[in-house]
């Protein structure tokens, strides 16, 4: 059996990365998803999500399969919603997972799912108790992956600097009780 775990991105993965973004953007292009078609993410952005330490690379029998970022800090696309509401909309505390992809050679093995469950582990670690999460309203694959974990759907947000900017955004409550807006 294949060793799996999650680790820190470094710049010597950025390679290996970069090939993985392409595979995914080619499969989003292949479903006719508007996602990722506009250059974005690109390398300077991987590059900068290393030096701000929230890349992650998922490793899976010594092999890069996945990469993704887990952002630590309130995301500004986040601050206006549409047709919804975030539940603790006050609460500016949470992380968020961002470019998300696994290599082609790897789909089919359930990595994502081991991937997104240890992403949701490193964000309790670090003393988070929400994840926010958004993605294309065409992107049948995420949409089911983020809902099988339990994400709820809290509306829709606006990215900035997007050719379609339009996205569905998530969030996961990881402890204690939380309450509903009326």
């Amino acid at each position: 059996m294949a060793t799996t775990f999650i680790r820190p991105a470094t710049l010597t993965d950025l390679p290996a990365m970069m090939e993985i973004i392409e595979e995914a953007r080619q499969l989003l292009a292949a479903d006719n998803i508007p996602q990722w078609q506009d250059g974005y993410p690109n390398e300077t952005s991987i590059e900068q999500d290393i030096e701000n330490e929230i890349a992650y690379v998922l490793i899976n029998d010594r092999q890069i399969a996945g990469v993704a970022a887990l952002q630590t800090w309130p995301d500004p696309d986040y601050n206006q919603i549409y047709s919804g509401a975030w539940r603790q909309p006050d609460d500016r505390h949470y992380a968020t997972i961002h470019r998300i992809a696994v290599a082609q050679r790897f789909r089919g093995q359930n990595l994502a799912q081991m991937f997104l469950s240890n992403l949701i582990s490193r964000s309790l670690q670090l003393g988070f108790d929400q994840v926010r999460i958004d993605t294309h309203p065409t992107n049948q694959r995420m949409r089911h992956l983020i809902t099988k974990f339990g994400f709820d759907l809290a509306g829709e947000i606006h990215l900035e600097e997007r050719s379609v900017p339009e996205r569905l955004a998530y969030q996961l409550f990881l402890t204690g009780q939380v309450q509903k807006n009326a």
